[in-house]
């Protein structure tokens, strides 16, 4: 049975907290999971599951996230790593695997980046390796959506910009996903002390994929219809890490980790106890049915 462990540390004056779950009988350095900038230390139950009987699985509110303090204006990524790092430092470990998601995998990949002696293996997902013009904008009008007051045009605007909503294109439990995403985008807006500035980060604060990481095994996976940044664009980032892999999740989107939750919980237990990756669940299309009146997308 794991063992629950929350700790409060700062960096450069600003609290944050990182919980850590303990598995006595792990066979792999620790996993830290770091997720979507508005995404705290509790949502990364399916991680738990699988990841937790083979290692400690680590999950964070660091600063300007979650009940962290806010960041200060300005450049933050190195202030973000400074604090993952010392998360590592408290967990009293050399090394430890780490999981990016979406905003975090710019995280994980600027860690790996900047310290990669402490870095075990490095996972990836949904990288925004690339942001269009067009998405630029839409941030722009989801920013000004929120300084209006207006939260249901933000939390719409939102939503819809980071998903796959076209109908040809089969993404499993779609309808479902979209209204988490956009209570979650509401909630945000209505309660999080954090979403201006989150949204600011993402217009001006853009992490650099330009490559420079070596000597770290990496896993790069993407939903095969993820709009945010295309999975081949996320190919063609893997491809600057020498000996990366790279794999497309059928039957999903930019949120692969809500819709195909289980079978990417799988797929990082095995990267992570260097396991075969060619036979993971995730890599096998969703069987398509016609909903029912008993679906929960269906209520």
């Amino acid at each position: 049975m794991s063992e629950e462990m929350i700790r409060t540390l700062s960096v450069c004056g600003l609290s944050y907290s990182y919980r850590r779950l303990r598995q006595p009988e792990r066979t792999t350095e620790p996993v830290l999971v770091l997720g979507g900038a508005l995404q705290g230390m509790f949502g990364w139950a399916q991680m738990e599951d699988h990841v937790g009987p083979v290692a400690d699985v680590v999950t964070a509110d660091l600063p300007g996230m979650g009940n962290a303090d806010p960041l200060p204006p300005g450049p933050s990524i190195d202030l973000v790593c400074a604090a993952i790092e010392r998360i590592i430092d408290d967990l009293d470990v050399p090394r430890v695997n780490l999981f990016g998601f979406s905003y975090g995998a710019g995280l994980a990949y600027g860690c790996a980046r900047r310290f990669p002696g402490r870095i075990a293996r490095l996972a990836l997902g949904g990288v925004p390796a690339h942001i269009s013009e067009a998405q630029v904008e839409l941030w722009r009008r989801a920013s000004d959506h929120l300084m209006d007051g207006d939260t249901e045009s933000f939390a719409t605007l939102v939503t819809e910009g980071l998903m796959c909503l076209d109908t040809g294109r089969h993404v499993v439990h779609r309808e479902l996903a979209y209204r988490y995403v956009r209570r979650s985008m509401l909630h945000a807006a209505r309660k999080s002390r954090h979403t201006v500035e989150a949204l600011n980060r993402g217009l001006l604060d853009r992490p650099d994929f330009s490559g420079g990481l070596a000597g770290i095994p990496t896993l790069v996976f993407s939903g095969e219809h993820d709009t945010v940044t295309s999975p081949a664009r996320q190919r063609d980032f893997a491809a600057t890490i020498p000996g990366s892999r790279f794999l497309t999740i059928p039957d999903a989107d930019h949120w692969v980790v809500l819709e195909r939750p289980q079978e990417v919980g799988d797929l990082a237990a095995r990267f992570f106890t260097d396991g075969p990756l060619s036979s993971a669940p995730c890599l096998a299309p969703v069987a398509r049915r016609e909903p029912s009146a008993a679906d929960p997308a269906c209520a």
